[in-house]
């Protein structure tokens, strides 16, 4: 496909997405401004995330940071801010944060220590969202990485007093075991009381992170602020190998 076509393709899927979030927003009775696309660009080349970039998206995540590297290096001219979402390995953390501007898969405390020691050492402040396991014990892990519930304070405390990190919120991903799986919105609503909690005692820490392409409209009713959307735009994925 040539860049014109792929341009063509992603501006009309881009409008599609972008109607769902106003349509969802109208039906909370919320402005279509309290909710911010992030457009989640793994397994696809770097041409794509400047397509992105000239159609407007500001936000763009990767899961993985051998892709996330070089794509971020080839993209350090755009005006975007990257997310890092994946599990991610105190191993791959002075990678990271040479790109990240926010992480928001916190879910230990090692990660925490080796995450501000990095960001101390290059003089930048990276964003943190505690990412929140809703499939797992009060003080377990989950499936897919993640605190329990349980975990959440004591992480969140320690992320606001590290040096060279930000405390910006919570994420979570719609749990496929457990009490919410398949019931995406009284998931999201249960992050959203957890939201309010944090912020009786971290005031700014007000980003929400949840929904995906599938479930964007439940995360927009439940009141999150940021909703992580790959498939939706940018088509199904190449299966790799």
């Amino acid at each position: 496909m040539g860049m014109t076509d792929r341009k063509a393709q992603l501006a009309a899927n881009l409008a599609k997405v972008e109607e769902r979030i106003a349509a969802a927003c109208a039906a909370a009775g919320r402005k279509r401004e309290e909710v911010t696309l992030i457009v989640v660009t793994k397994t696809y080349p770097a041409s794509d995330v400047r397509i992105l970039s000239e159609l407007g998206v500001r936000h763009v995540a990767e899961n993985r940071d051998q892709d996330a590297a070089p794509k971020a290096v080839e993209c350090s001219d755009l005006p975007l801010s990257w997310h890092f979402v994946g599990q991610l390995q105190t191993n791959k953390v002075r990678s990271v944060v040479g790109y990240a501007d926010l992480v928001q898969s916190v879910d230990r405390s090692k990660l925490v220590t080796a995450l501000s020691k990095e960001a101390v050492r290059v003089e930048r402040e990276v964003g943190c969202l505690i990412q929140v396991a809703l499939d797992a014990e009060e003080d377990g892990r989950g499936e897919r990485g993640g605190v329990g519930v349980g975990g959440i304070e004591e992480l969140g405390d320690l992320v606001a007093n590290a040096p060279g990190l930000r405390l910006d919120g919570l994420m979570t991903v719609a749990p496929l075991t457990g009490i919410y799986a398949g019931r995406q919105q009284a998931a999201f609503e249960r992050l959203m009381d957890l939201s309010t909690a944090m912020r009786r005692t971290h005031p700014a820490a007000n980003m929400v992170s949840a929904g995906m392409s599938t479930d964007l409209e439940q995360a927009v009713a439940a009141g999150a602020t940021h909703v992580r959307v790959g498939t939706a735009v940018l088509g199904v994925r190449p299966r790799l190998g």
